[in-house]
């Protein structure tokens, strides 16, 4: 089958409603700060209502974030997810439509709703994610579009989805067609709690089916229950053909193989925290396909985070191809 797109992503569909408040906030709400915490529909209601009315509401999830990157890079990309039969669902699907990329997955019918997150960013940028997972987690291996995985270059799955024993086997089945058609294979590992959750699998996946890993340095040290950073390099490139790894101030490290490449940032005030791995993976994948050296890929992606944390929302606030033509660097 011929490639007709670059990157295709299975993740979480869920629609983010951001807003900026104070730490006390947070401890009024008892809400844990920079972390993602799973909620019911009652809390989601609950912190919906608590936000301030200047909120925004927005399409996103981690996966379904990268690919709004993508597409501003100028990639080819398409999303598989699961929504509700419900507003909220179209109105997703409608924002992936709109932005260029093709939307796979029939909506749920009679369980529960689409997935929302309220996200609270501190005058720090910290971001606390407070999520309910609706009908997004319902996504299963039937779901999975077999033409549609296998005629992308790329798979990219997002560790968020992987709590339910149903989302474990769709990852397994997605993956298995992607390299039964000749394809690659990405993962990012998305939250600390999510490894500490899932971490026997994870390192499993990741060694049997994946070809490129993305997390940030926490991340990293979770998965190999370890302080020593070198140390935990080390391991992940005996488990995968390459990494991608974020570091804050630090910039990104890049190892595949015995090389390792140290991609630097310049340092900005951060507004809002949210989405700035999601745009980085967004970078580094559309560099690797489109025949960019690792070490250019990853000075796209830190661009991109970079740009995403200077405002409020996940998702490019400027067209990305232009702000990296205009950094000179190569897309």
């Amino acid at each position: 089958m011929p490639v007709k797109y670059d990157v295709v992503a299975l993740g979480n569909a869920i629609m983010d409603v951001i807003a900026q408040v104070d730490d006390d906030f947070l401890v009024r709400h008892n809400i844990p700060k920079a972390r993602t915490n799973l909620i019911d529909p009652e809390r989601c209601d609950y912190l919906y209502n608590a936000l301030p009315a200047s909120r925004i509401e927005t399409s996103g999830g981690s996966a379904g974030n990268t690919v709004a990157g993508l597409r501003s890079f100028g990639a080819t990309a398409a999303f598989l997810g699961k929504v509700a039969d419900d507003k909220l669902g179209a109105a997703y699907v409608a924002d992936m439509k709109r932005i260029g990329a093709d939307f796979y997955g029939s909506p749920l019918k009679g369980g529960p709703t689409t997935a929302r997150s309220m996200i609270a960013v501190t005058p720090d940028g910290e971001r606390s994610m407070n999520t309910y997972l609706g009908a997004s987690t319902e996504f299963a291996a039937a779901d999975v579009n077999a033409r549609a995985v296998a005629s992308g270059a790329w798979l990219y799955l997002e560790g968020y989805l992987f709590d339910k024993p149903a989302a474990k086997t769709a990852f397994i089945h997605a993956s298995e067609v992607a390299q039964s058609s000749g394809r690659k294979v990405a993962i990012t590992m998305s939250d600390v709690f999510c490894i500490d959750r899932h971490r026997p699998s994870f390192i499993h996946l990741i060694r049997t089916h994946c070809d490129l890993v993305f997390c940030n340095e926490a991340e990293l040290l979770a998965l190999y229950e370890t302080d020593d950073f070198d140390g935990a390099v080390n391991q992940i490139r005996s488990d995968s053909q390459i990494a991608a790894i974020t570091r804050s101030s630090k910039g990104s490290l890049i190892v595949s193989g015995s090389d390792s490449w140290v991609a630097p940032v310049t340092a900005a005030p951060v507004v809002d925290a949210t989405g700035a791995g999601d745009q980085y993976a967004a970078g580094v994948l559309y560099g690797i396909t489109h025949g960019l050296s690792l070490q250019e890929s990853a000075r796209l992606g830190n661009l991109a985070a970079g740009e995403v944390i200077s405002h409020i929302g996940p998702r490019p606030g400027v067209n990305l191809r232009e702000l990296a033509m205009a950094a000179g660097l190569k897309v």
